[in-house]
Formats: structure tokens, sequence, C-alpha cells
């Protein structure tokens, strides 16, 4: 069973005029979802706690985000900007995971999808960047660490953009396994093959112009034999869909069907070392298009038995 979490806010954080990470985005994951998945249940989001927030981010950069207002928008680096509900949407956003860590090992449902916005992956302990202002995929692996205690959890990224923020916050713990496939030249500029923590990083750069076959291929020899070897108890994914062909911020050419099948191979090996438990939440992906069709397919598969 799979349900899919999310909040208004997330649609009513607004970085400004022009800039790529914009509501609309959400707008068309929603009608993709309610239109080619109708079955599926819909949750609203509860607020992430500040002490939940407080296991992979220092008190600085939560201050930073929840407590300075200004009138308009604020803009914390030349990416990241806030608005009027940005600091409510990036709380929905990491309560909408912690909420689905707790279902899934409740026993409730199976998997789930958080269908929110801000991203979070390049958020580090102290620094919001690259659209991000907290990482939700971190403080979801800690809470099911600390809350559950759960001993290996992986979290699987195939956003085109490395995923400094979660890499930085994990490198010295070794009950998470951060793995993932992204652009070589592309920002941050972070996730080289010799970066490997204390053994839980697994980095596998892509060339530009990348396509489906040399990015399945990664996964098949390299990415996907060091998860399984692992054996995660919970399966945590950052969905981003920028690397799709059309997307307008870097140079990959997958197609939806990489992706579905990505999480078909994803989901076979929850079921054997994870009760099939996995918690998926989006991140990037900025051509409207790809984002309709390759969510789908994702969650389609999510959701496959």
């Amino acid at each position: 069973m799979l349900r899919i979490f999310s909040h208004p806010s997330c649609l009513a954080h607004d970085p400004g005029p022009g800039h790529p990470e914009c509501p609309e985005r959400l707008i068309a994951v929603a009608e993709a979802l309610r239109a080619g998945l109708p079955q599926l249940a819909w949750l609203e989001a509860p607020q992430a706690l500040r002490s939940q927030l407080a296991r992979v981010h220092d008190a600085e950069l939560i201050a930073l985000v929840l407590d300075q207002h200004s009138a308009g928008l604020r803009r914390l680096d030349a990416d990241t900007v806030m608005g009027e509900y940005s600091a409510d949407a990036a709380l929905r956003a990491c309560g909408a995971s912690i909420c689905a860590v707790d279902a899934i090992m409740a026993g409730d449902i199976e998997r789930a999808f958080c269908a929110v916005r801000p991203p979070g992956h390049h958020a580090t302990a102290n620094i919001a960047m690259g659209f991000c202002l907290f990482n939700a995929m971190a403080v979801a692996a800690a809470h099911a660490l600390d809350a559950h205690g759960l001993s290996r959890v992986a979290i699987i990224d195939f956003d085109v953009h490395h995923g400094n923020g979660t890499q930085d916050i994990f490198a010295a713990e070794e009950r998470v396994m951060y793995l993932s496939s992204h652009q070589a030249t592309a920002y941050p500029g972070t996730g080289h093959v010799y970066e490997r923590g204390v053994g839980n990083l697994v980095n596998a750069p892509l060339p530009a112009g990348c396509d489906g076959e040399l990015f399945r291929k990664t996964w098949r020899e390299r990415l996907l034999p060091a998860l399984a070897q692992f054996r995660p108890q919970l399966l945590l994914i950052s969905a981003g869909f920028d690397a799709h062909r059309l997307d307008p911020l870097a140079d990959l050419n997958l197609e939806a069907a990489d992706f579905a099948w990505l999480t078909t191979e994803l989901v076979a090996i929850a079921q054997r070392s994870a009760k099939g438990r996995i918690v998926s939440s989006l991140e990037g992906g900025y051509s409207l298009a790809a984002l309709r069709e390759c969510v789908v397919a994702h969650v389609g598969a999510l959701a496959n038995p």
C-alpha cells in the first residue's frame, strides 16, 4: 500500500518570478499523479519539530530559516530564496518524510511518496543552498535511526545534481549508506568516486550526454550491488527527475522509462531486506512535461506489489 504526503504550503513557497524551482512544478506533479494514479490516497503532511530538524541541522541554520523574517523575498544565496510561506513549506517537506517513516514502521503502509517542495538534498548541516532549506531525506533517515532503532538505512539519489548536503551529513555515519548517480560536471561539483566516507558513500558521476543505457549499466553493475550488500532495513529516495533529456538545467538524456526501471529494481531490493519499505521524496526536475511523465512512472513503479 502506498500513500502520497503533501501540503498546500509546499505550493505557497515562492522564490520569485523566473526562478526554476517554482510552484508550477508541484502543480504539475499533483495533476499528473491524480490523473495517472487516481486510486492513491493523499495525506496532509504535518510540520516537523525543531528537535527532529536538530538531529541533522545546526541551531544556526534552523534559526536562519524559521526565525528571521523580512518583507518580500529573502535571498540566502544566489539561488536559494525564501518568501512568506517558505519556512512552513520546508517544515512540511520534512514533516511529510517523518510522517511517512512513522506510518511505514507502524505497518500502516508499505511505501510513500512525498509530493513536496522545496527540495532538500543540497542542504548541509549548517548551510541552506541549491534551492534547499532543510534536508528532508536526512531528517527522515535520522528519525528512522533514533525513533525506530534501525541500524541500516539507505538513501538513494538519482537527481542529476549530487546531494552534497546528504553526503556531508552522513559521511561519518556507518548506519546510513548514501548512493548517488549524477552528472559529473553539474552543480555543486561534489560526488567524486573517491568520496567514500567511512565506506558508506557510493558515488557514480555520469558524463554529459549520458543516455538510459549507460545509466542502467552504472546502476546495475555498481550501485545496486552495493545497496543489496548493505541490506537496508529502509530505503529513502531523493527523487529528482532533472536527468531527463528535456530538463533545462542539466545535460543527461534519460527517459521516464529509465526512472521506472530503477524504481522497480529498488522495490525488489526493498522486498528482500526491508519488508518492502520505501519513502521517496521529490527533489529536482525543471521541465514540467518531463516531471509529469517521470513522476507517474516512478510512483507507479513504487505502487506495484
